[in-house]
């Protein structure tokens, strides 16, 4: 009869708990299929359109683990028809949803920056959803040279 240290059931315990609080999957990498799938559950399976959004990222990331994105849609903010989401997927990432950001009227315009990180050359989709029911979509491919959440 072999007896555990309280020490490494401690850690053997708090690893699986942190894995299962992250939804951690084994996957390293999202296929098209889960990217398309967050996207659809996003649009409720309507069809995006392609235009009014304008995605900035560099061409060229050094470092995949702070990646700087704005993304902005050319729409009127206003109470009868407004931006009120625009979801970023990184169809390379082990989790494709990178974020979601809301707006309403009051925003004054639809515009959002952060900083993201990319797994790999891989490519960013924005897709915006206005009040009035329309979708919009756009892409851009980033190419991660060193970093990311892959390594």
């Amino acid at each position: 009869m072999r007896l555990i240290s309280r020490r490494r059931a401690l850690v053997l315990t708090a690893g699986s708990a942190a894995a299962a609080a992250l939804g951690w999957s084994g996957k390293s990498r999202a296929t098209p299929k889960d990217a398309a799938e967050a996207i659809a559950k996003f649009t409720g399976g309507k069809t995006a359109e392609n235009g009014k959004i304008s995605i900035e990222l560099p061409e060229i990331a050094e470092n995949g683990n702070t990646v700087p994105l704005k993304v902005s849609v050319d729409a009127p903010m206003n109470a009868d028809d407004y931006v009120s989401d625009i979801l970023v997927i990184a169809d390379g990432n082990p989790l494709p949803r990178v974020v979601t950001f809301r707006f309403t009227p009051m925003s004054g315009k639809a515009v959002a920056s952060t900083r993201i990180r990319l797994a790999t050359t891989e490519n960013i989709i924005a897709v915006a959803k206005t009040s009035g029911g329309q979708i919009f979509t756009a892409q851009k491919l980033v190419k991660v040279t060193i970093g990311g959440c892959g390594g």
